[in-house]
């Protein structure tokens, strides 16, 4: 009989603050009701790091599609446009922010 090997365990790794902002503002950014809107206000909150901050929002900033405006309360309001996939005429947008063709696929 061959010897199997003993596989130890992994320990989760815990997410660092940065990760942890920066799954927070995607998914604020597409939650269905900002992507209905094409707006959303970020707040930071006390668990978020100076550099965490300030790395995210640069990221944001850096991004064309995106117009970020600051606030004196240490918010940031992002909006956007309609994208190009909105605006075609052989997509429609159901609710639910699902994309689907208007014509079924021949297969």
């Amino acid at each position: 009989m061959a010897k199997q090997k003993m596989s130890t365990p992994q320990q989760p790794q815990e997410m660092t603050g940065l990760e942890r902002l920066g799954l927070r503002v995607s998914s604020m950014l597409n939650h269905p009701v900002a992507q209905t809107q094409r707006w959303v206000t970020i707040h930071r909150l006390e668990t978020d790091g100076p550099a965490d901050w300030e790395e995210v929002m640069g990221l944001l900033a850096e991004t064309p599609e995106l117009d970020l405006t600051f606030s004196d309360n240490g918010s940031v309001t992002v909006r956007w446009e309609r994208s190009a996939l909105q605006e075609r005429d052989d997509f429609i947008i159901e609710e639910g922010s699902e994309v689907k063709l208007a014509e079924e696929a021949p297969f």
